[in-house]
């Protein structure tokens, strides 16, 4: 296998070194890189400082093939990339009157004036090449380095993934002959997956795998580089994917959300949600999907006993012998939900903490159930971690719970 060229990342922003925003452009470039061969081995956010920025992207440069920046490029006195990175290469930066006309026609067609300090953005490093932002007004620049490569983006994600995806990534997955396969696994924790794949490192390499938990699903990201790179793949993909068995439900950009719905879609059958602990949280991840209303008519948040009598007609004989958190009340939510108009009911009940619990049902206790034109399932879960967790782990292992009993209907 080919070895992968190292790269690093610099998300610039003062905001992200703070604790109101989070860095997700990092995520997002090391992604698309890697279906070019490159390994992000390093990622930095600093704060909008000339010294700061121009001090990370020399260390990186000097150690790695690759180093993208992200953010600092807008009009503002705080976006001062182009002045850190003129700093730390010793480059001058020139004022470019082709983008210079493309900022004044982008103003004009908003039918705004060009405020003077808009353009800063036509500003570009000596020798740097302009990748055009059809999404926004800052262009990103590439530059060669001594044998290494540095990229400036924008810091808005879609503007920087539309630069990426229609300029860098193109030329460079032609050179670097990697091709990946990412296996989505549902309703799984990911010391099972580890446990289920690992004889099969030896065959492959362990190198080649990489495994990627979330609350409730697991990624198997398989990778293969050279010129039978293909073929190796969709043998690593063949032998992983019986590993994986029921569990798996997709692949690359594939949903959990996205599969439980093309499966009602295949049934001609309509989903309903009753939704305690998780506030909605099923829907939501849902109707997140284009197209979503085609099989999902809508859900009750329930949280009182009194609400899951009057709107989803669970018994109060069920609430008073067994509590709001049984698989009996479980049971009898799904079955209401059903009765709003759907086929088919799915429904959550539990203690997402951090109060509530008792000894004989502490936080984390969770009462999933199913309900179908071919009958009913439930399932019992203890899920450790704070409400956020509870709540992430319940919404996704509800949707694999319906997912597996769709497949099974089948």
């Amino acid at each position: 296998m080919t070895a992968a060229k190292s790269a690093a990342f610099v998300a610039v922003g003062s905001e992200l070194v703070r604790t109101d925003r989070l860095d997700t452009n990092s995520l997002l470039t090391a992604r698309l890189l890697g279906r070019c061969g490159f390994a992000l081995v390093e990622k930095r956010c600093v704060e909008d400082d000339v010294g700061t920025i121009a001090a990370a992207v020399s260390e990186l440069l000097a150690r790695t093939e690759l180093v993208v920046v992200s953010g600092g490029l807008g009009p503002t006195a705080d976006d001062v990339t182009r002045e850190a990175v003129s700093r730390a290469l010793g480059l001058a930066l020139v004022r470019r009157s082709d983008l210079e006309e493309e900022l004044a026609a982008r103003y004009r067609g908003r039918g705004r004036p060009v405020p003077p300090i808009a353009f800063r953005m036509a500003e570009v490093l000596e020798g740097a090449e302009v990748l055009r932002n059809p999404l926004g007004t800052a262009p990103g620049q590439l530059l060669q380095v001594k044998g290494r490569t540095l990229v400036l983006l924008p810091g808005v994600p879609l503007e920087l993934e539309q630069i990426l995806t229609s300029h860098l990534l193109p030329r460079w997955v032609a050179v670097g002959g990697v091709v990946t396969r990412t296996l989505r696994l549902a309703g799984v924790y990911e010391s099972q997956v580890e446990q289920r794949v690992s004889p099969l490192y030896e065959r492959f390499g362990r190198e080649r795998v990489t495994i990627l938990a979330a609350r409730g699903q697991v990624s198997l990201v398989l990778t293969a580089a050279g010129p039978r790179a293909p073929e190796d793949l969709a043998t690593m993909e063949k032998a992983f994917s019986a590993a994986a068995g029921s569990d798996l439900f997709g692949r690359d950009e594939d949903t959990l959300p996205g599969a439980v719905l093309e499966l009602l879609g295949r049934r001609g059958w309509r989903l309903a949600t009753a939704e305690s602990c998780t506030g909605g949280l099923v829907g939501f991840q849902l109707t997140a999907v284009s197209g979503a209303s085609n099989q999902y008519v809508g859900g009750v948040v329930a949280y009182s006993n009194r609400l899951k009598e009057r709107m989803l007609g669970v018994p109060a004989e069920v609430l008073a012998a067994h509590g709001a958190v049984s698989g009996d009340a479980a049971e009898a939510m799904a079955q209401g939900a059903c009765a709003l108009g759907a086929e088919c009911g799915l429904a959550v009940t539990g203690i997402a903490g951090p109060t509530g619990g008792s000894t004989e049902k502490p936080v984390g206790t969770v009462h999933i159930a199913v309900s179908t034109p071919h009958g009913g399932r439930h399932s019992q879960h203890h899920f450790s971690g704070n409400r956020e967790m509870v709540r992430e782990f319940s919404a996704n292992f509800a949707l694999d719970l319906l997912r597996r009993a769709l497949l099974e209907d089948g």
